[in-house]
């Protein structure tokens, strides 16, 4: 999930109402129990990871009132001192109607907000999957301790179903909202878990409508979108060099193949060790007809006493023979930022010369990618 949506996907609320008179402000009523009297309720915002106050009051014979304004519509969340959670809340230029439940926020009742309508509608599209993610999740838990491998593979394909549902509809209410601060939200969303590929992203992208794009979350978007075109399907693949675990300096010109993988870990990243036998396997089967493998590290993080000694380690314990490089920069690093890595594992797979054919592939998929790019 995308960072800046703050995980509106697990608790947004459903919205319903269709009205959205133009304002020169925000005007937030709200009615709850009036037991919350004297409490205080804030609107917060999150800015480079902290959270800022940007409107407060108080519960006063169980009626709010915030008024303000603000330059384009953007995520916020609505507090009350000593309730659970929050209610994350669109907050645009227009009169908003909220009827909080004091006992779960996060399903209180918005009217008056186009933005709002439609992450209710985005929540409608996931309650499935939430739905069906306990249930399963139990059942494969359950199947994997008995090795039953024909079950985990059946929940496996029933929940990636589910998902390729959601992500449809989604992807729908995307198109059909292109003047609306959520949609692009969700474009980001869509785009960064690789629903959307980026030439699709950049596609729907220029669709909407230059208010949007001129947001603050529409600039965000647009930049990473960019970002991601350097990388995208079709593209080149940008040259780079970095140091190996020897300390020399090594670019990736200079062990292209036929076939060149570029693999983003780490020894910190549980997921790319769990992938990294089904890595080894590809290149020991294909690496005699041409497969190249460079793998880029992101180790160098805080929580590393000795990040290098611990790279060396996973390098030496997961059998990795392939190239290795790293500047034991974290996500800081500029091949990370080169290549817009937002979370590892991450690969890129290179034709004979040079071009991207695809990425973020696993197991079988990588394995048959390669083989049809050695044929």
């Amino acid at each position: 999930m995308s960072r800046n949506l703050f995980a509106i996907m697990a608790i947004t609320t459903m919205f319903l109402s269709c009205k959205n008179e133009k304002q020169d402000g925000y005007s937030i009523k709200g009615t709850i129990d009036a037991s919350a009297n004297g409490k205080k309720v804030l609107l917060v915002k999150n800015e480079r990871m902290q959270k800022i106050t940007v409107d407060s009051t108080t519960v006063q014979d169980g009626k709010i009132l915030m008024q303000g304004k603000v330059e384009s519509p953007d995520f916020y969340l609505v507090t009350i001192d000593g309730l659970n959670m929050g209610l994350p809340l669109v907050v645009e230029n227009t009169e908003m109607d909220i009827e909080f439940y004091k006992d779960s926020l996060p399903k209180s009742k918005v009217t008056g907000s186009k933005e709002n309508d439609l992450l209710g509608e985005f929540r409608l599209n996931s309650e499935p999957a939430r739905k069906v993610n306990a249930e399963l999740g139990q059942k494969y838990a359950i199947a994997q301790q008995k090795q039953d491998t024909i079950t985990m593979d059946q929940v496996k394909a029933t929940y990636d179903s589910v998902i390729a549902i959601m992500n449809e509809k989604n992807v729908k209410l995307v198109k059909e909202n292109t003047d609306l601060v959520t949609s692009m939200a969700f474009l980001d969303n869509l785009s960064s878990s690789g629903v959307v590929k980026t030439n699709e992203a950049k596609s729907i992208f220029d669709s909407f409508t230059e208010e949007v794009k001129e947001s603050r979350v529409g600039k965000e978007v647009g930049e990473k979108i960019e970002a991601a075109m350097v990388t995208a399907e079709g593209s080149m693949a940008p040259d780079f060099s970095a140091p190996t675990p020897a300390g020399d300096t090594l670019a990736l010109k200079d062990v292209m193949g036929k076939v060149t993988i570029i693999d983003f870990w780490a020894a910190w990243c549980g997921p790319c060790r769990k992938e990294n036998p089904h890595v080894v396997e590809i290149y020991n089967k294909y690496h005699e007809q041409g497969l190249e493998i460079i793998g880029v590290s992101l180790d160098g993080t805080p929580r590393q006493k000795d990040a290098k000694q611990e790279w060396l380690d996973a390098i030496e314990k997961d059998g990795l023979t392939w190239h290795q490089v790293s500047n034991l920069s974290y996500f800081n690093d500029p091949i990370a930022k080169q290549y817009n890595i937002q979370a590892i594992p991450a690969t890129f797979v290179l034709d004979s010369e040079g071009k991207i054919v695809a990425k973020n592939l696993r197991g079988e998929e990588l394995d048959k990618k390669v083989a049809e790019l050695l044929q």
